[in-house]
């Protein structure tokens, strides 16, 4: 099995819109979405067309998209960037039967030298839902530090929850 990443390309627009328009509700819920935020489809597809076309410094977010056989499976991404600062990621697994694996740690492994170089990151934090378990585990794994647990809406398309917060330093970042 061959785990690669790389950029977000237009030709991947149509899965991340399968991924979050197809869904099950219950899955959204449990990563902590607010259904009634999410973005009409039109509008989320033209913010992933002009992500994919704002050069790299100029970026509101960044995604990396997750491949097992050259098939894409998945993303990561990075929004609230302060370039040569700080980040925060987001992980992403489309297919339920591709969670739970352990693909998940090699692709965030895979994805965080890209984070961290293109952006010249300092300091990268992901804050999951903490009732889900998959994130919280493959942060630990992959070197991330719990920093604190506390109650936030922690996006745009999200209800009010409780955060793990996690953060990996350059300084602790091991790349492979």
């Amino acid at each position: 099995m061959k785990l690669s990443v790389r950029e977000i390309e237009e030709k991947d627009i149509p899965m991340l819109m399968a991924y979050w328009f197809t869904s099950a509700p219950e899955y959204l819920i449990g990563m902590g979405v607010e259904i009634s935020k999410m973005p009409q489809k039109e509008a989320f597809k033209e913010m992933l067309l002009q992500q994919i076309a704002t050069p790299l410094k100029d970026k509101k977010a960044y995604a990396i998209i997750w491949e097992c056989n050259d098939q894409a499976v998945g993303h990561c991404n990075i929004n609230n960037i302060t370039f040569g600062e700080e980040a925060h990621m987001h992980l992403h697994l489309w297919n339920k039967e591709k969670r739970q694996k352990g693909m998940g740690t090699i692709f965030i492994e895979k994805s965080l030298p890209l984070f961290f170089e293109n952006y010249e990151l300092k300091r990268l934090y992901c804050e999951p839902y903490a009732e889900n378990l998959a994130p919280n585990k493959a942060l630990e794994k992959v070197g991330f530090t719990f920093e604190k647990r506390y109650r936030t809406v922690p996006g745009s398309i999200n209800f009010e929850q409780e955060v793990n917060q996690w953060l990996l330093t350059k300084k602790h970042l091991k790349v492979k």
